[in-house]
């Protein structure tokens, strides 16, 4: 009997013994929920362990095997038992592979799908038909996005402009969903934001489309307040905006300088030469700054405004269409 024992103790010390050492790493997978009697299993078909019963009894002797973390493990045959559970209970699973990538402020989906798809992140078809109809995506922020058949695309201007990781294989509404999920923290980082969108007597979507038209035609920071101010009191007085932006936006691609005969060339809704009021929803993504600006612009009695042509990609502002005029001819005077 005592050889019996001795020989039974020496066989479970055996099999308790780390199998041969190799440097070529085992990965192994442990899903969420699953017990110390199939994590033991796993390990010995893996060939980290001899024995998965030994392994349970280990375990059970030992109090360990309660704080085992789901994921995806990578371990050199030849650890010990001790090395093992310390990876299991730190949850010391394997980096997911990442994509990085960066949406510039002011972007238009267009654009976004472009950027993506070259480099091999979307379907660019795919990604664009997403964000015209969002099936399947969540996000808090979608509630106050309209659905119209006049918006070239529903999710104009609600992907955040923002640097991004998501794991590798991620899919179009994986990323279409994460620049949203940003879209609705940076709104809910807005102090008072609610309140301040009640006294402005906007709906969520006029807000986002100002913003959007801000971002477009805005390049010097101090006059995104101001220039959300100009386009509020042009909607006031009936005004149409007549933004070049907005005609850019229809465009196949974006000219340099616009003709007028470019201003008339497409009889749509977002063209603010042919139409009063806001376009039906933004043209581009905004930042958050030009969304504070639509916010809370700033008061004047401007009614027009000019880009310098002095490379400083500030404007003359003018309160009455002579000035205005006048400003006209400054630019060009100082244009380099």
């Amino acid at each position: 009997m005592l050889i019996g024992a001795g020989a039974l103790a020496a066989y479970g010390y055996m099999e308790m013994q780390p199998v041969n050492r190799s440097e070529q790493p085992v990965q192994i997978t442990i899903a969420p929920g699953t017990g110390t009697a199939s994590i033991a299993k796993i390990l010995e078909d893996q060939g980290l362990i001899k024995n998965s019963f030994m392994f349970k009894t280990y375990l059970k002797w030992n109090s360990q095997g309660s704080r085992f973390q789901a994921g995806i493990y990578e371990m050199q045959p030849g650890v010990t038992y001790d090395e093992i559970i310390q990876k299991l209970n730190s949850g010391d699973v394997v980096k997911a592979e990442m994509i990085r990538f960066t949406i510039p402020e002011g972007y238009t989906v267009r654009q976004m799908a472009d950027k993506l798809a070259d480099a091999g992140y979307v379907d660019k078809e795919a990604f664009l038909e997403l964000t015209k109809e969002p099936q399947g995506i969540d996000g808090a922020v979608l509630a106050d996005v309209p659905a119209s058949a006049v918006l070239n695309y529903r999710l104009e201007g609600y992907l955040f402009p923002e640097t991004y990781e998501l794991e590798k294989g991620s899919t179009e509404a994986d990323i279409i969903a994460r620049m949203l999920q940003e879209t609705d923290k940076r709104i809910k980082s807005i102090p008072d934001f609610d309140q301040k969108l009640k006294a402005r007597g906007l709906d969520f979507n006029q807000l986002m489309t100002v913003a959007s038209l801000v971002e477009r035609e805005v390049v010097a920071e101090s006059e995104r307040a101001l220039v959300a101010g100009v386009i509020y009191n042009r909607i006031a007085k009936d005004m149409k905006l007549e933004i070049d932006a907005t005609v850019q936006y229809l465009l196949d691609k974006p000219k340099e300088r616009l003709l007028y005969k470019d201003l008339q060339s497409v009889d749509s809704p977002y063209n603010t030469y042919m139409y009063k009021g806001l376009p039906p929803g933004p043209i581009a993504a905004p930042s958050l700054k030009s969304i504070e600006a639509a916010l809370e612009p700033e008061k004047s009695d401007y009614l027009f405004y000019v880009t310098k042509k002095d490379g400083s990609g500030e404007h003359l502002f003018a309160k009455t269409y002579a000035e205005h005029l006048q400003n006209i001819k400054k630019s060009k005077e100082t244009a380099k």
